[in-house]
């Protein structure tokens, strides 16, 4: 922190700038000298003493100081002599270790711009990992610079927060597009610098307890900063050339612009130690905040998961190999763990609606994929301090039950999320070998709460939650009957859930004592849960934001039929896309609010078109085949043991007995604009709020998104 005599200087130096109605030579020393007098000065200190709105005055009332100021500013940082200020930028983060980290190299230190111009940057890299084999040794002071330069670049690329939230803008930010280019020589060390440090990050590093609070862990500013320029940049538009390897998306991108290196480099990462490393990294760090110790706040907790939950999604979504690095085995696991952590933990804080919406979108683009299904037949064994009831199963289980907490717990703007929730239910259920009796009792009390008539009749779209639940239930039954007796056993004794499905009224009035019954209880479902159990130990019940907390506003979401495309599993486990005209039972786009009802002719011609499509026949005749033989038995044996009824049904059989099984439909994750716009805007959203000290963004015309207090 520099001197309160210091401060004094740099303050009046900045009020006489300010009040100069007369330009200020660059060749008055005298004066110039007074903002950089003393060397350690910081950030945050030029952030206090050159307040937002003397900036804005400088530039309407006297814009040649304000010019003199910054290019005083390139001199003093020595980079007068290169032509353009970001390559400069570019050029010392990447070459930065040139004063003592060669990382093996023989060239000498360039000691001036002309030898600056001739190192091969690649040979200073970061960081060990994709690319790169050697890992320089730590220098707290190249990663303090470091640090400061990226958000330096982070703010020069910031551009976008300033223009209002349209799927129309198109506009590229030329910092990005050379950052990206090959205008620039140093984008391939750089993106694998940036790549490669947060990739091999370790917060915890030796496990010593309280290290943290004794020591500055300067690389964890660094990989903050780095993981933040990382998918601001593979957010940048560019040619088509960048766009994800899904057909459906590539109409979508029509802004022309140069290649985006970064996108390229991270689409072309194919050799299966490079996606084990970046995969190792993310899903340590993601799994950071999760850990439990016996002392507590004995180990470092990282706050960066949401930039890290984007980044995985973008290597998911422009490198199709590394996706089916992730799901050829269970490390997928590792991700899915922390993320329904997450979700689970921010089911009932508004502030983090976001990070709800990224979790889940992550999970219904793996859930398009059939290896996702195979590996949450995995044994969950893990203890997560999670505030869900105690069960023992798979990763299935686990994340049935977090999903029902999070639709019977959660706050109310996470309903347009139901859809997606369910949608990743249904297009795992035909692999799910065995659900626990725990899973199978949530899943029969979402049905339940969503059959109920005014929860049916109060909005358009509502009966799609019990079409999504059928069909699960329908694939569970179809494929995979064998292993799933308590499924079957629950679906028994809910029996009159699917009863009065069938029986569905849909005269007017009947329908309007439903809608008035809802004016008398506005919950969305039902809050109580059928089979409710203790949580797990050492787990945190779900709590709102606290008062005061910011938060960005985020743009709505698209509809479940503009999020997915809907594909055919045939026998030789190949998907072929179906034409959304052929759907039998279309997705409508989900227009209205969620509060919107409709009523009258138009309702009984709504329940009626959508009634005669409900999918009940399989369930209606497995419950036509053995509710008969489970009575007989209780009867004759005087069984009231439910072991004994799962023992009977486990080695039942309902081959040829059942309709002939439906082709296998899953729906797969499309990119559109509108997706697009809401990522842009959560992820800047993630960015103003991280970079508060010092606050880069606040009190500026930022019009991307909002920012509010809970």
């Amino acid at each position: 922190m520099g001197s309160t005599d210091s401060k004094l200087n740099f303050r009046k130096a900045v009020i006489q700038l300010t009040t100069k109605t007369q330009p200020v030579e660059a060749t008055d020393d005298a004066f110039w000298d007074q903002f950089w007098a003393d060397s350690t000065t910081t950030v945050q200190d030029v952030f206090a003493l050159v307040p937002a709105a003397e900036i804005r005055a400088l530039r309407e009332e006297s814009p040649s100081n304000l010019a003199t100021l910054c290019y005083k500013v390139n001199t003093t940082c020595r980079l007068l002599a290169l032509p353009d200020f970001l390559e400069t930028a570019s050029r010392i983060i990447a070459s930065e270790q040139c004063h003592g980290l060669r990382c093996g190299s023989h060239l000498p230190p360039p000691d001036s711009v002309e030898n600056l111009h001739a190192i091969d940057s690649c040979e200073y890299i970061w960081e060990a990992g994709v690319g790169f084999a050697q890992s320089p040794p730590l220098n707290y002071i190249h990663d303090l610079n470091r640090t400061e330069l990226l958000r330096l670049l982070l703010t020069c690329f910031s551009e976008v927060m300033y223009l209002p939230a349209s799927t129309d803008n198109h506009i590229l930010n030329p910092w990005v597009t050379f950052f990206c280019s090959t205008e620039n020589r140093h984008a391939l060390p750089l993106f694998t610098s940036l790549l490669n440090v947060v990739s091999a990050y370790d917060p915890v590093g030796y496990g010593i307890p309280y290290n943290h609070l004794l020591f500055s862990d300067y690389r964890e500013q660094l990989v903050e900063q780095a993981v933040q320029i990382l998918i601001v940049t593979l957010e940048h538009d560019g040619g088509p050339s960048h766009c994800p390897s899904s057909p459906s998306s590539v109409e979508e991108h029509e802004s022309t612009g140069p290649e985006n290196l970064f996108v390229n480099y991270l689409s072309r990462i194919h050799r299966e130690e490079d996606f084990d490393f970046v995969l190792k990294g993310l899903a340590r760090l993601l799994t950071n905040p999760l850990t439990q110790t016996y002392l507590p706040n004995s180990t470092k907790k990282i706050q960066f998961h949401q930039e890290l939950l984007v980044l995985f999604w973008k290597l998911c979504d422009f490198n199709k190999k590394f996706l089916f690095f992730v799901l050829k085995s269970s490390d997928v696991l590792d991700i899915l763990v922390p993320i329904l952590f997450y979700l689970n933990d921010a089911r009932a804080d508004q502030s983090r609606v976001g990070l709800m919406h990224i979790g889940v979108f992550i999970l219904l683009l793996l859930s398009g994929e059939r290896n996702f299904g195979v590996r949450l037949n995995k044994p969950y064994a893990l203890h997560v301090p999670m505030d869900i009831p105690v069960f023992t199963g798979t990763h299935a289980d686990l994340l049935i039950v977090v999903f029902h907490k999070i639709i019977t717990t959660g706050h109310q703007r996470l309903q347009p999320l139901f859809d997606c929730l369910l949608t990743i239910v249904v297009n795992v259920s035909p692999y799910l070998k065995s659900l626990s009796m725990v899973a199978a009792n949530k899943l029969l009390h979402l049905l339940e709460a969503f059959s109920t008539s005014w929860f049916l009749f109060s909005a358009v779209q509502n009966h799609h939650l019990v079409f999504f639940l059928l069909e699960a239930f329908n694939n569970i039954i179809q494929y995979q009957f064998d292993g799933n007796c308590n499924l079957v056993y629950a679906i028994i004794r809910k029996r009159n859930i699917f009863h009065q499905l069938a029986n569905l009224p849909s005269d007017p009035a009947t329908i309007q004592k439903a809608l008035q019954r809802k004016r008398k209880s506005p919950d969305a479902i039902s809050r109580t849960s059928s089979q409710e159990t203790v949580s797990m130990e050492g787990s945190r019940p779900a709590v709102p934001a606290e008062p005061g907390t910011l938060k960005a506003s985020l743009v709505a979401i698209p509809g479940i039929d503009k999020l997915t495309e809907k594909s055919q599993v045939s026998e030789d486990g190949t998907m072929v896309s179906i034409p959304k005209l052929e759907h039998s039972e279309q997705i409508t786009a989900s227009g209205t609010s969620d509060t919107e009802s409709i009523s009258g002719k138009d309702n009984e011609v709504s329940v009626l078109s959508w009634k005669r499509k409900l999918p009940l026949q399989t369930i209606m005749r497995l419950l036509q085949v053995l509710v008969p033989q489970v009575e007989k038995i209780c009867i004759d044996k005087g069984l009231t043991d439910e072991s004994e009824i799962l023992k009977f049904l486990q080695h039942g059989t309902l081959v040829g007995l059942l309709p002939v099984p439906h082709p296998i439909l899953i729906r797969k994750y499309q990119a559109n604009a509108g997706t697009a716009m809401w990522f842009r805007t959560y992820m800047w959203g993630v960015v103003y709020l991280r970079n508060v000290d010092p606050p880069i963004w606040y009190d500026t015309d930022v019009r991307l998104f909002e920012i509010q207090k809970m």
